[in-house]
């Protein structure tokens, strides 16, 4: 398999994982389902990989058809493609908020989705119609529902996290003793190379996220150990917190109640399935993969492909 169609190119993924197998020597065609929709498939493409999407809104203005509209139907558009194209392989990049949005102990692929976004709602409703069809035989297609993705390039609230570090800005929140799952971008172009190259991965959802779920402490403490910095850490009373981020939901600051989840939240993520397939480690552990994220942030510079 050399020939890949893959939507989503201007995003942060897209923006990672388009080089890495463009490394690896493969031949990628770029499609923009926004402007060009109806896309044709040219009989030379082996597979798909479908980036593309609305991101979840964590200052929660958009408008909530536009996530179905994206999310939903311009996968269903192109999945229709696929069954009827040469591409023996889908890859849709879905998300763990298509199964949960908060996580009481792990999250498997066993468990009943009931996502409460619009977000995680667009995801779901794509999966299903996915998974709804019959492959024609030779076929096969992947849902990968990722956690929290950093690398090069990436915006999110590990870029929050670091600004606290490089400023020796005190962090407020280690009073919530927390764990939860992160994915770094290598592991992930790792994952996605892994399933085009191997004919022994059987169809499915899969959970993706490194192999060791994290602190958000012990996040600070790996930012600080690359910065040559010793961590701030303040334990303030959470109900206090809690209050500031209300403040946040109505005047533009740094905290808002989504943004106190995400950093403090538990959402640990089991990839059991995955390993049980892959038969082999990702290539970067928890601890590498923010430090390799720390230092993007630091140079800026364009990610390197892990071979």
């Amino acid at each position: 398999m050399k020939n890949l169609l893959i939507t989503g190119a201007s995003g942060f993924v897209g923006k990672n994982l388009i080089p890495y197998l463009s490394e690896s020597g493969y031949k990628i065609e770029l499609c923009s389902l926004r402007e060009t929709f109806p896309v044709s498939i040219s009989g030379s493409i082996d597979g798909i990989i479908h980036l593309a999407g609305k991101a979840h809104d964590l200052k929660k203005v958009s408008d909530p058809d536009e996530y179905f509209s994206v999310n939903t139907e311009l996968t269903k558009k192109l999945f229709d493609l696929f069954l009827i194209s040469n591409a023996s392989i889908f890859v849709f990049l879905s998300s763990v908020k298509a199964s949960a949005d908060t996580v009481e102990s792990e999250l498997t692929e066993n468990n009943l989705p009931n996502p409460k976004t619009a977000y995680g709602q667009s995801k779901l409703q794509a999966e299903s119609y996915i998974l709804s069809h019959k492959l024609p035989e030779g076929k096969n297609i992947f849902i990968l529902r990722p956690c929290m993705i950093h690398g090069p390039g990436n915006k999110g609230n590990l870029n929050l996290l670091y600004q606290f570090v490089k400023r020796n800005l005190p962090y407020p929140l280690a009073a919530f003793n927390n764990k939860r799952s992160f994915l770094s971008i290598e592991n992930l172009c790792f994952i996605c190379r892994e399933l085009l190259e191997r004919q022994d991965i059987p169809s499915g959802i899969y959970n993706i996220a490194d192999e060791v779920p994290l602190s958000t402490t012990e996040v600070l403490s790996t930012m600080a150990e690359v910065l040559f910095k010793r961590p701030l850490v303040l334990k303030v009373n959470k109900r206090f917190i809690k209050y500031v981020a209300q403040v946040g939901d109505i005047i533009p600051i740094y905290l808002n109640s989504e943004r106190l989840k995400k950093l403090t939240e538990n959402y640990i993520v089991n990839t059991d399935k995955l390993k049980n397939v892959l038969f082999k480690p990702l290539p970067i552990n928890s601890k590498d993969g923010i430090k390799i994220s720390v230092m993007s942030f630091q140079s800026n510079r364009k990610y390197k492909p892990y071979k």
